[in-house]
């Protein structure tokens, strides 16, 4: 597993999202982003995350901030998972897997005792150069977002 550190760029990516549009960082030059990553679609705690975040839109782009959630999800599931919640940001699909190995979010996870590879839950801010300026690992699913400015704030 890949480990990324404040002040590296941030890796390259290209895919798709819940849409079929083409996503590539390439395309935010200049621009800030918040690049979250979450286990799956409709579950509750990626539903608490993702809404979370679409309830504080507003202050994200008002500091010049764009989200993108990332998962293993195909595109269709996205899609749906876009539309029930009214999500205003875009959602890429991972499913190779890709983008979570070169952002460090695909590793050991443990659950009731057993060990096995899943998705972590992780948050990168990036600022207008493509550079990693914040990485939240301990990721407060309810109150995202305040987490988000707070460790910005710092």
């Amino acid at each position: 597993m890949k480990k990324l550190n404040e002040g590296d760029p941030a890796p390259p990516i290209n895919a798709l999202d819940q849409d079929g549009n083409r996503f590539t960082l390439g395309d935010f030059k200049g621009k800030k982003l918040v690049l979250y990553f979450y286990p799956k679609d409709d579950t509750p705690g990626c539903t608490a995350e993702a809404c979370n975040l679409r309830d504080h839109y507003g202050e994200f782009l008002d500091q010049g901030f764009e989200i993108i959630g990332v998962s293993a999800d195909s595109e269709g599931s996205h899609k749906k998972f876009k539309k029930k919640y009214n999500l205003p940001f875009r959602l890429i699909s991972d499913v190779d897997k890709k983008i979570l190995e070169d952002y460090g979010a695909w590793g050991e996870k443990k659950m009731y005792g057993k060990v096995y590879e899943g998705i972590l839950r992780k948050t990168y801010v990036i600022d207008e150069n493509g550079i990693i300026i914040k990485i939240i690992d301990k990721v407060k699913t309810k109150e995202h977002s305040r987490q988000i400015f707070q460790e910005l704030s710092h």
